[in-house]
């Protein structure tokens, strides 16, 4: 029995010995038409773990999940272009809103449940003073400028918070004090905001909600009187209707639109990642396993089947 397999059966025997599965497994693997389901996943820990949840729920109802990985933007012209028949997770409406109407103007798209609610952030470590800098308009003070490290490390191109980030340089004016913002990855975001707090550095880092970053840290953050950096969005598995429908029968459908986790869910899984050195999928059976009761809840539709 192969690693993936070997996890899906303890998903199972663990709802099992919770007294939580009344309904047959075989029914719940029966699948409906196509078997195999192209996942598009975008290139961020919690972005894959999140989507781990995912695969293994389709995986459970006896789905062949293909999972291939892209920046945010490549994923949703990929949904668009028919390459995947789902993006998870789309942020809604406001970081990848503007994709989304994008792959409308070729093929309906329907939004699945709730994985979480992110929003972007400026924030600072918690040992910088609020009385020297509470909002994003206090970099600008001469003796801010004086202690905060110059350059702003954000991730890839296409990301909402780089969007955002880059209209706070300018409508902010902080370029023209001396600040720099970088685009990167990921792991350079992180590497510079750690290398700065090892040394009590002020630093600003372009963050979200959720991120394994707020389990190990007191992140404080900063305010935006200027709005950019939009608002609380709804993490949700966005499918092609066509691919949708052709994959999965209506109760099926409704399995998916019931997952719902939390940003502190996917802080978890994200931390499980990058900290505990678990794999995505890993991360997910085990807390798929430790919490019986949500994939019970989530499956219900498919009990529902079976009473019947």
């Amino acid at each position: 029995m192969d690693n993936y397999s070997e996890l899906r059966r303890k998903i199972l025997m663990s709802l099992g010995a919770a007294g939580l599965m009344s309904f047959s497994s075989t029914k719940v693997l029966a699948g409906s038409g196509l078997s195999s389901v192209k996942l598009g996943v975008t290139n961020l820990s919690f972005h894959r773990v999140t989507a781990a949840v995912v695969a293994q729920v389709m995986s459970v109802m006896g789905k062949q999940v293909i999972r291939s990985y892209d920046l945010h933007e490549a994923n949703f012209n990929r949904l668009k272009d028919g390459n995947v028949d789902f993006v998870s997770s789309a942020w809604l409406p406001h970081s990848h809103g503007l994709y989304q109407t994008s792959v409308e103007e070729t093929i309906p798209t329907r939004e699945l449940g709730l994985h979480y609610q992110p929003y972007a952030l400026w924030g600072v470590p918690d040992y910088v003073p609020v009385s020297d800098v509470e909002e994003i308009g206090d970099l600008l003070k001469p003796d801010v400028i004086a202690k905060m490290r110059p350059f702003i490390q954000g991730i890839g191109e296409g990301a909402g918070i780089t969007r955002f980030s880059k209209k706070i340089m300018l409508d902010y004016e902080l370029s023209a004090s001396g600040y720099q913002f970088r685009t990167g990855t990921q792991a350079d975001c992180v590497a510079a905001f750690e290398a700065a707090v090892a040394v009590k550095d002020w630093v600003i880092v372009p963050l979200w909600h959720p991120q394994f970053l707020h389990h190990q840290y007191k992140i404080r953050e900063l305010g935006d009187p200027k709005y950019l950096l939009g608002g609380k969005d709804r993490a949700v598995l966005l499918a092609r209707e066509d691919s949708l429908n052709a994959h999965f029968t209506s109760q099926q459908i409704a399995v998916l639109d019931n997952i719902h986790l939390s940003n502190e869910i996917v802080a978890e899984l994200d931390y499980g990642v990058n900290r505990l050195g678990l794999t995505e999928d890993e991360a997910a059976a085990k807390w798929l396993t430790d919490n019986p009761t949500h994939l019970a809840q989530w499956l219900e539709p498919l009990m529902q089947i079976d009473k019947a």
